[in-house]
């Protein structure tokens, strides 16, 4: 099992918590595709986060729009 820091995270994304939103939102997109789950040797949040820090995952902040009433 790889472990990603803090650190590694923070340095791709901005912060370590953008990078783990990234990660997750990266790791469900991925789990929509259907697979074949007999050759599957890692987790998809752990390879969501290999590809975040990497580098080979990039994303783009969207501002959310309000609701107008």
């Amino acid at each position: 099992m790889q472990i990603f820091t803090p650190k590694q995270v923070a340095h791709e994304a901005g912060t370590k918590y953008l990078g783990v939103l990234a990660a997750a939102k990266f790791a469900r997109f991925v789990n929509e595709f259907p697979r074949d789950r007999s050759l599957e040797e890692k987790k998809l949040t752990t390879r969501a986060l290999e590809s975040l820090t990497s580098g080979e995952l990039s994303f783009k902040l969207v501002r959310r729009r309000r609701a107008e009433t």
